[in-house]
């Protein structure tokens, strides 16, 4: 049994073991019903746009997250920039609103070359999808003009950027892992959402170059990474360790990279590597829900190619898993504390028997796990409708569930002068960047850039539902409509 000296561990190991209410599917409620809080939604992320457009000192790096309201820079990697100016991309798409789209696109044009060329990071999915990718795709989409050499440079971009990401490769002695920025010994849970930037540079006809002009297929690096997530990041209950529960993920993966053994989970964000970060569950249930909607389109292409069909079932396993978990170890309104084993979690009581608090005096609530996961329960039950699988609408419904309750208070931002719009966002518990109010005892009421970002991405997902205009994917950007 864990240490009782640790009672947050304690709680994660034995909550098996009692009644766990967990999310409360609100299984009546329809798109339609959400159209209000969409258009207001719209309204708001507007002018939280504007506001950090016309208020950032840009001089200091990309913005991150917020202090009293004001969005601050955090040196670590530039990975946030790319949402920042996708959320302006976003926004146009929603709206029309011309000058959203040339705030998007300026910036892509004169501040988003380096992350292209950027060989330091795992992140290139979030910086060069969210802002090229979604410039190409409103290209195909035909909402703004398609001038030959616009196209050529979205493309020129996307290429470059899954082939720079693809180089951080460490082989094992099957498949193998894009590395993190830790080094080649270590594997995020995160890079799963980052993949897209290999699948669009694949789709878009490159490859990967390396010594004496050998080649690799970018697919087939991005279904090799995608499969070690899912073997070594997911868990199964399959008796891995004592803590190995269905759907629990581990923010990183450890190799030794002598001999491509496995060693051990570990946590930067997180807890710890026993306990499941939630931000890094939604990042799974989301990268592997996109990644089944893209390998059913590739089959749609190359309808007698058989090789994604063993990824495909790895990749549904994986996302069931972990949004399973995500519905069973979150609060009933769908919005998760930032870590399942957090240190004093137990002194809430039973957290998955009530409604969210961010307000509490123990630990903090992550909004933008939320924003990303429900866009991947989304996703998973829109799949397997399609499919004809019974468990689809479960997930379909946990979604918009999630999505109802982010988007009115106390997680929406209604106040002029704070310049996020998804409050009670967490970025480094362990590390204490987070600012803790005065008067409260953890971080809240403050907001993250990749937080805002995703919840304008489910939202639009919604918005193009609810207008009955084209499915909303990443691939959409390498297709003509």
């Amino acid at each position: 049994m864990p240490n009782e000296a640790d009672p947050g561990i304690l709680l994660f190991f034995v909550s098996d073991s009692k009644h766990l209410t967990g999310m409360i599917i609100n299984s009546s409620l329809e798109v339609s019903a959400l159209a209000n809080k969409l258009s207001e939604f719209w309204k708001v992320s507007g002018r939280k746009i504007l506001s950090i457009e016309e208020g950032y000192d840009h001089d200091k790096g990309a913005p991150v997250f917020t202090r009293n309201g004001a969005y601050t820079s955090r040196g670590w990697t530039e990975w946030t920039q790319g949402f920042q100016y996708g959320s302006a991309i976003l926004q146009f798409d929603a709206t029309g609103d011309e000058k959203f789209l040339e705030i998007g696109r300026n910036a892509t044009l004169e501040k988003m070359a380096g992350h292209v060329g950027h060989f330091g990071v795992h992140d290139h999915g979030f910086n060069n999808s969210s802002t090229y990718g979604n410039l190409l795709r409103l290209v195909r989409e035909g909402k703004i003009p398609q001038e030959e050499w616009e196209i050529h440079f979205y493309e020129l971009a996307l290429k470059l950027s899954g082939a720079v990401q693809a180089n951080r490769w460490t082989a094992l002695p099957e498949g193998g892992y894009i590395y993190s920025f830790n080094g080649p010994h270590s594997l995020f849970v995160d890079t799963i959402r980052s993949l897209r930037a290999l699948v669009i540079s694949h789709e878009l006809g490159f490859s990967h170059w390396g010594e004496k002009d050998a080649t690799t297929d970018l697919l087939e690096r991005a279904m090799e990474h995608a499969i070690a997530t899912a073997k070594y990041s997911v868990y199964y209950g399959e008796g891995r360790d004592d803590y190995d529960k269905w759907g629990r993920t581990a923010h990183e993966s450890i190799f030794n990279t002598n001999d491509g053994s496995y060693r051990c989970p570990n946590a930067q964000q997180g807890f710890s590597g026993f306990s499941t970060w939630t931000r890094g569950l939604a990042w799974a249930i989301t990268g592997f829900a996109e990644l089944l909607e893209y390998i059913e389109f590739h089959q749609e292409q190359h309808p007698d190619d058989p090789g994604l069909d063993e990824a495909e079932q790895i990749f549904l396993k994986a996302a069931k898993a972990t949004s399973d978990f995500y519905i069973k170890y979150t609060p009933i309104d769908g919005i998760p504390y930032w870590d399942t084993g957090a240190p004093n979690l137990h002194l809430l009581g039973d957290v998955y028997e009530k409604t969210s608090d961010p307000y509490n005096d123990y630990e903090p609530i992550d909004s933008s796990a939320a924003c990303i996961a429900a866009q991947g329960l989304l996703r998973l039950g829109h799949y397997l409708n399609k499919q004809l699988e019974s468990d689809g609408q479960e997930y379909w419904q946990a979604g918009l569930t999630v999505v109802n309750h982010l988007f009115q208070r106390p997680y929406i931002s209604l106040d002029p002068d704070h310049q996020g719009l998804i409050l009670h966002s967490v970025y480094h518990r362990p590390y204490g960047w987070d600012h803790v109010p005065e008067g409260s005892l953890i971080p809240n009421g403050e907001s993250s850039m990749w937080g805002d970002y995703h919840a304008r991405e489910v939202a639009l997902y919604l918005q193009r539902i609810l207008d009955e205009s084209h499915y909303l994917t990443f691939f959409n950007c390498v297709k003509d409509h």
